[in-house]
Protein backbone atom coordinates (compact mmCIF):
# COMPACT_ATOMS: atom_id res chain seq x y z
CA UNK A 1 0.00 0.00 0.00
CA UNK A 2 1.58 3.29 -1.10
CA UNK A 3 1.61 6.49 0.96
CA UNK A 4 -0.64 9.23 -0.39
CA UNK A 5 0.66 12.70 0.55
CA UNK A 6 -1.76 14.76 -1.54
CA UNK A 7 -3.60 17.69 0.04
CA UNK A 8 -6.56 19.20 -1.77
CA UNK A 9 -5.58 22.88 -1.68
CA UNK A 10 -2.67 25.13 -0.71
CA UNK A 11 -4.80 26.46 2.16
CA UNK A 12 -5.21 22.96 3.58
CA UNK A 13 -1.48 22.29 3.31
CA UNK A 14 -0.35 25.41 5.23
CA UNK A 15 -3.24 25.63 7.72
CA UNK A 16 -1.23 24.42 10.72
CA UNK A 17 1.93 26.53 10.25
CA UNK A 18 2.19 28.52 13.51
CA UNK A 19 3.51 31.99 14.29
CA UNK A 20 7.28 32.06 14.76
CA UNK A 21 7.99 29.32 12.22
CA UNK A 22 11.16 29.15 10.15
CA UNK A 23 10.62 28.57 6.42
CA UNK A 24 12.95 27.43 3.66
CA UNK A 25 11.46 28.69 0.40
CA UNK A 26 12.55 27.54 -3.05
CA UNK A 27 13.01 29.69 -6.10
CA UNK A 28 15.50 32.12 -7.61
CA UNK A 29 14.13 35.59 -8.17
CA UNK A 30 10.60 34.69 -9.25
CA UNK A 31 11.63 31.54 -11.14
CA UNK A 32 10.32 28.40 -9.49
CA UNK A 33 8.86 30.03 -6.40
CA UNK A 34 5.86 28.36 -4.71
CA UNK A 35 3.39 31.10 -5.68
CA UNK A 36 0.26 29.51 -4.28
CA UNK A 37 1.71 28.20 -1.04
CA UNK A 38 3.02 31.70 -0.32
CA UNK A 39 -0.40 33.14 -1.15
CA UNK A 40 -2.12 30.61 1.10
CA UNK A 41 0.25 31.43 3.96
CA UNK A 42 -0.49 35.11 3.44
CA UNK A 43 -4.21 34.37 3.85
CA UNK A 44 -3.58 32.00 6.77
CA UNK A 45 -2.05 34.76 8.87
CA UNK A 46 1.13 33.28 10.42
CA UNK A 47 3.46 36.00 11.71
CA UNK A 48 6.99 36.50 13.06
CA UNK A 49 8.40 34.24 10.35
CA UNK A 50 12.05 33.50 9.66
CA UNK A 51 12.55 33.00 5.93
CA UNK A 52 15.53 31.23 4.37
CA UNK A 53 15.59 31.81 0.62
CA UNK A 54 17.90 32.99 -2.13
CA UNK A 55 16.00 36.29 -2.11
CA UNK A 56 12.83 37.73 -0.57
CA UNK A 57 10.69 38.14 -3.66
CA UNK A 58 10.05 41.53 -5.22
CA UNK A 59 7.74 44.38 -4.36
CA UNK A 60 4.20 43.10 -4.80
CA UNK A 61 5.05 39.48 -5.61
CA UNK A 62 6.21 36.27 -3.95
CA UNK A 63 7.70 36.62 -0.49
CA UNK A 64 7.50 40.37 -0.98
CA UNK A 65 3.79 40.09 -0.17
CA UNK A 66 4.52 38.59 3.26
CA UNK A 67 7.17 41.24 3.81
CA UNK A 68 4.80 44.10 2.98
CA UNK A 69 2.36 42.91 5.64
CA UNK A 70 5.08 42.77 8.29
CA UNK A 71 4.84 39.02 8.63
CA UNK A 72 8.59 38.32 8.27
CA UNK A 73 10.94 39.21 11.13
CA UNK A 74 14.19 37.59 9.92
CA UNK A 75 15.63 36.74 6.51
CA UNK A 76 18.61 34.54 5.67
CA UNK A 77 19.37 35.17 2.00
CA UNK A 78 22.11 35.71 -0.54
CA UNK A 79 20.52 38.41 -2.69
CA UNK A 80 18.12 41.19 -1.73
CA UNK A 81 18.53 43.77 -4.46
CA UNK A 82 15.10 43.90 -6.14
CA UNK A 83 12.85 44.86 -3.24
CA UNK A 84 12.53 48.46 -2.08
CA UNK A 85 10.32 47.55 0.88
CA UNK A 86 12.93 45.03 1.99
CA UNK A 87 15.59 47.77 1.96
CA UNK A 88 13.31 50.15 3.84
CA UNK A 89 12.52 47.66 6.61
CA UNK A 90 16.15 46.60 6.94
CA UNK A 91 17.53 50.13 7.17
CA UNK A 92 14.73 51.19 9.53
CA UNK A 93 15.59 48.42 11.98
CA UNK A 94 12.35 46.50 11.38
CA UNK A 95 13.96 43.41 9.85
CA UNK A 96 16.89 41.17 10.76
CA UNK A 97 18.92 40.16 7.69
CA UNK A 98 21.67 37.55 7.55
CA UNK A 99 23.40 37.87 4.19
CA UNK A 100 25.11 34.64 3.15
CA UNK A 101 27.18 33.82 0.03
CA UNK A 102 24.93 32.09 -2.48
CA UNK A 103 26.80 28.81 -2.74
CA UNK A 104 27.23 28.71 1.03
CA UNK A 105 23.49 29.21 1.48
CA UNK A 106 22.73 26.32 -0.87
CA UNK A 107 25.18 24.06 0.95
CA UNK A 108 23.87 25.07 4.39
CA UNK A 109 20.40 23.94 3.28
CA UNK A 110 21.69 20.74 1.66
CA UNK A 111 23.80 19.91 4.71
CA UNK A 112 20.79 20.40 6.96
CA UNK A 113 18.83 17.91 4.90
CA UNK A 114 21.74 15.45 4.90
CA UNK A 115 22.13 15.54 8.68
CA UNK A 116 25.48 17.35 8.58
CA UNK A 117 25.77 19.88 11.40
CA UNK A 118 28.39 22.16 9.86
CA UNK A 119 31.10 22.29 7.21
CA UNK A 120 34.22 24.25 6.29
CA UNK A 121 34.42 26.34 3.11
CA UNK A 122 36.97 28.84 1.75
CA UNK A 123 34.18 31.19 0.67
CA UNK A 124 34.13 34.29 2.86
CA UNK A 125 37.54 33.88 4.47
CA UNK A 126 39.17 37.26 5.04
CA UNK A 127 35.88 39.14 4.77
CA UNK A 128 33.16 40.21 7.22
CA UNK A 129 31.55 36.81 6.56
CA UNK A 130 34.26 35.13 8.63
CA UNK A 131 35.55 38.06 10.69
CA UNK A 132 32.12 39.24 11.85
CA UNK A 133 30.63 42.70 11.81
CA UNK A 134 28.00 42.38 9.08
CA UNK A 135 24.96 44.45 10.14
CA UNK A 136 22.21 41.91 10.88
CA UNK A 137 19.87 44.52 12.31
CA UNK A 138 19.95 48.31 12.50
CA UNK A 139 18.59 50.51 15.27
CA UNK A 140 16.03 53.17 14.40
CA UNK A 141 18.77 55.83 14.50
CA UNK A 142 20.80 54.02 11.82
CA UNK A 143 23.44 52.53 14.09
CA UNK A 144 24.11 48.78 14.04
CA UNK A 145 22.03 47.08 16.74
CA UNK A 146 23.11 43.49 15.99
CA UNK A 147 26.18 42.45 14.02
CA UNK A 148 27.25 39.04 12.81
CA UNK A 149 29.66 37.15 15.08
CA UNK A 150 33.12 36.01 14.05
CA UNK A 151 33.30 32.41 12.83
CA UNK A 152 35.89 29.72 13.36
CA UNK A 153 38.61 29.60 10.70
CA UNK A 154 40.97 26.65 10.23
CA UNK A 155 43.69 25.77 7.80
CA UNK A 156 42.66 22.58 6.00
CA UNK A 157 44.83 21.04 3.30
CA UNK A 158 46.88 24.23 3.26
CA UNK A 159 43.91 26.53 2.74
CA UNK A 160 42.05 28.72 5.21
CA UNK A 161 38.39 27.79 5.57
CA UNK A 162 35.51 29.15 7.62
CA UNK A 163 33.02 27.06 9.58
CA UNK A 164 29.41 27.40 8.41
CA UNK A 165 26.48 25.83 10.25
CA UNK A 166 23.81 23.83 8.43
CA UNK A 167 20.24 25.11 8.23
CA UNK A 168 17.18 23.09 9.23
CA UNK A 169 13.79 24.84 9.17
CA UNK A 170 10.39 24.04 10.58
CA UNK A 171 8.77 24.11 7.13
CA UNK A 172 9.87 24.14 3.49
CA UNK A 173 7.72 25.51 0.66
CA UNK A 174 8.75 24.45 -2.85
CA UNK A 175 7.47 24.29 -6.42
CA UNK A 176 7.84 21.24 -8.69
CA UNK A 177 6.92 20.62 -12.31
CA UNK A 178 5.77 17.05 -11.60
CA UNK A 179 5.28 15.13 -8.37
CA UNK A 180 3.79 11.73 -7.70
CA UNK A 181 1.44 11.03 -4.84
CA UNK A 182 4.33 9.81 -2.67
CA UNK A 183 6.19 13.12 -3.03
CA UNK A 184 8.87 12.20 -5.56
CA UNK A 185 9.55 15.39 -7.53
CA UNK A 186 10.87 16.54 -10.90
CA UNK A 187 11.80 20.19 -11.46
CA UNK A 188 11.91 22.01 -14.79
CA UNK A 189 14.86 24.05 -16.03
CA UNK A 190 15.58 27.15 -13.89
CA UNK A 191 13.09 26.02 -11.23
CA UNK A 192 15.63 23.38 -10.27
CA UNK A 193 17.54 26.03 -8.35
CA UNK A 194 17.00 26.27 -4.62
CA UNK A 195 13.91 24.04 -4.61
CA UNK A 196 15.61 20.65 -4.00
CA UNK A 197 17.88 21.90 -1.20
CA UNK A 198 15.10 23.94 0.42
CA UNK A 199 12.93 20.82 0.40
CA UNK A 200 15.69 18.80 2.06
CA UNK A 201 16.09 21.34 4.86
CA UNK A 202 12.46 21.37 6.02
CA UNK A 203 11.17 19.19 8.84
CA UNK A 204 7.78 19.56 7.13
CA UNK A 205 8.11 19.97 3.37
CA UNK A 206 5.15 21.08 1.26
CA UNK A 207 5.31 20.91 -2.53
CA UNK A 208 2.98 22.61 -4.97
CA UNK A 209 3.15 20.67 -8.23
CA UNK A 210 2.07 21.69 -11.70
CA UNK A 211 1.18 18.06 -12.36
CA UNK A 212 0.56 15.18 -9.95
CA UNK A 213 0.88 11.62 -11.24
CA UNK A 214 0.41 8.18 -9.76
CA UNK A 215 3.25 6.40 -7.99
CA UNK A 216 5.31 4.51 -10.56
CA UNK A 217 4.66 6.96 -13.39
CA UNK A 218 8.03 8.71 -12.93
CA UNK A 219 11.24 7.15 -14.19
CA UNK A 220 13.34 6.62 -11.04
CA UNK A 221 16.39 7.97 -12.87
CA UNK A 222 14.52 11.21 -13.66
CA UNK A 223 13.57 12.06 -10.08
CA UNK A 224 15.38 15.12 -8.70
CA UNK A 225 13.98 14.97 -5.15
CA UNK A 226 13.03 11.69 -3.45
CA UNK A 227 9.70 11.58 -1.70
CA UNK A 228 11.38 10.80 1.63
CA UNK A 229 11.98 14.56 1.94
CA UNK A 230 8.33 15.50 1.21
CA UNK A 231 5.34 15.29 3.53
CA UNK A 232 2.63 17.14 1.58
CA UNK A 233 1.85 17.54 -2.11
CA UNK A 234 -0.62 20.08 -3.50
CA UNK A 235 -1.80 19.66 -7.11
CA UNK A 236 -2.25 22.92 -8.99
CA UNK A 237 -5.01 23.48 -11.51
CA UNK A 238 -3.94 23.96 -15.15
CA UNK A 239 -4.71 27.67 -14.78
CA UNK A 240 -2.55 27.93 -11.66
CA UNK A 241 0.28 25.97 -13.25
CA UNK A 242 0.32 28.37 -16.21
CA UNK A 243 0.32 31.50 -14.04
CA UNK A 244 3.95 32.62 -13.89
CA UNK A 245 5.68 35.99 -13.79
CA UNK A 246 9.16 37.29 -14.43
CA UNK A 247 11.02 40.09 -12.68
CA UNK A 248 12.13 42.05 -15.73
CA UNK A 249 11.20 41.79 -19.38
CA UNK A 250 14.00 42.76 -21.74
CA UNK A 251 13.33 42.78 -25.46
CA UNK A 252 15.13 43.83 -28.62
CA UNK A 253 13.85 44.36 -32.16
CA UNK A 254 13.79 41.28 -34.35
CA UNK A 255 16.21 41.50 -37.31
CA UNK A 256 14.63 41.76 -40.71
CA UNK A 257 13.90 38.37 -42.23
Amino acid sequence: MSVDKVFATPADAVADIPDGSSLAVGGFGLAGIPWFLIGALLDQGARDLTVVSNNCGVDGAGLGLLLEQGRISRVIASYVGENKEFARQYLAGELTVELTPQGTLAERLRAGGAGIGAFFTPTGVGTLVSEGGLPWRYASDGTVAVASPAKEVRTIQGREMVLEEAIVTDVALVRAAVADRAGNCVFHAAARNFNPVAAMAGRLTIVEAEQVVEVGALDPDAIHLPGVFVQRVVPLTPEQAAEKSIEKRTTRPRPEA
